[in-house]
Formats: C-alpha cells, structure tokens, sequence
C-alpha cells in the first residue's frame, strides 16, 4: 500500500520554512524540513522524496551546491527540485537553476495556490510510480512461485493474476487522467515527461500480464524498474 509522499523543504529561515508547511499542508503530505544543504542531504540519505523545495540562497552550502550533490547521487538524482529565491538575478542566475538539475525556479513572494499546484503534480507522480512497483513485485512474486505461465488448474495463481491486471488498470485509469490534467494545465516539460515515462512502464507491465493469461506465450521479464 502506498503511503504518503515525502516533500523535503531546505531553507535555512524558520519562518520560511513555516510558510512553505502552511501552504502545502492542504497536500495531506509528510513535511520534511532541513535548514541546511548538509542537513538535506542527511535526511536524503534513508529517506525518499517525492520533490525537493530547495532555497538558494543559504549560508555554507547554497541551494545550487546543494543540488549538486543530490544529481551525482544514484539515489537522489532523480528526485525533483523546485528552486526558491528572494531575488531575481536574471536570466544567467535562472539558466544556473536549471543547470544545477532544477525542473523549476521560483521567485518570492510567490503564488500559494502555484507553488502548492506544482508540488502536487510531482506528488502524483511519485504515488503512481509507488503503485506501479507494487504492480511489479507481485508480478515477480507470481514469476518467481508459480514457474511461469498459469494454467487453466492453477486457481490461486489465476486469482492474483485477476487482482493484478484490476489494479493495474486502476493504476492506468489514474495515470491517464493525470497526463490529460497536464495537457490541459500547459505544465512543465519535466512533469509532463515523467509522466509518458511512467506511460511506458505501465504500458510494458500490461503487456507482461497478458503474457502469463493462459493461452499465450511463454513468460516474460519482468518490467525494469529504472
């Protein structure tokens, strides 16, 4: 079952990092807070997130510093990050942000309802990639115990293949009307790219599943995960 997503917020200002829980508390997500570039990447660490809300400017480590460090760990490289900062240094400061691995850049004050609009695309993201490896573990699980494709006598192998094609489907219903939210938002090309390649690790995981229906072919590997 998945549970919540995890939001990591680095600012080095508590009463920054106070307004960024008011406003993305409404989520119903676990708040992570780090007051530092060290302190971020001791909580990345042990812990995974669904997107990383990373100031830029902070004593000792600085946000773009910081994001170094997360994109050359194996680990963390993929995670999202949204740059936050007080002042707008122009194009070169932005072009930076990007550089550093952001998939966007924020200026303060910002919009509430933008920044919470956001973080709750790459929330969605991160459950349904949570959902699909569950799909992919108990579809390993039936690799692995049942030898391979499941016959017309194998009741109990045929019942989990059931209940993992009906929540796949489920997985793939959501998905879909995610990416069409997206369409219509105009959102960002990071968003909207994550979200084809979750498409496609879906699209392989139900092709997998009609594989082992009795009837066809012999077993397949087992979608990648990556």
């Amino acid at each position: 079952m998945v549970q919540k997503a995890k939001i990591l917020l680095v600012d080095d200002r508590p009463e920054n990092l106070l307004a960024l829980e008011a406003i993305l508390s409404a989520l119903d997500q676990t708040l992570v807070r780090a007051s530092s570039g060290e302190e971020a990447l001791k909580a990345l660490l042990t812990d995974d997130f669904a997107v990383i809300l990373l100031d830029v400017q902070m004593p000792g480590m600085d946000g773009f510093e910081t994001a170094a460090h997360i994109k050359r760990r194996e680990r963390t490289r993929d995670i999202p990050i949204i740059f936050l900062t007080a002042i707008n240094h122009g194009p070169h400061h932005t072009f930076r942000g990007y550089a550093a691995g952001a998939v966007d850049y924020i200026s303060k004050p910002f919009d509430p309802w933008v920044l919470r609009a956001k973080v709750s695309v790459f929330v969605e993201l991160y459950m349904k990639n949570c959902q699909l490896r569950e799909q992919a573990a108990l579809l390993r699980l039936q690799l692995e115990g049942g030898g391979g494709k499941a016959t017309a006598g194998d009741k109990e192998p045929a019942g989990l293949l059931a209940e993992l094609s009906a929540r796949l489907a489920a997985v793939e219903e959501q998905a879909e009307a995610l990416s069409k939210q997206l369409d219509d938002e105009s959102a960002d090309a990071a968003a909207v790219a994550t979200a084809a390649h979750l498409e496609r690790k879906l699209t392989g995981l139900r092709r997998a599943l009609d594989a082992l229906e009795p009837g066809t072919g012999s077993s397949p590997a087992v979608p990648s995960q990556n």
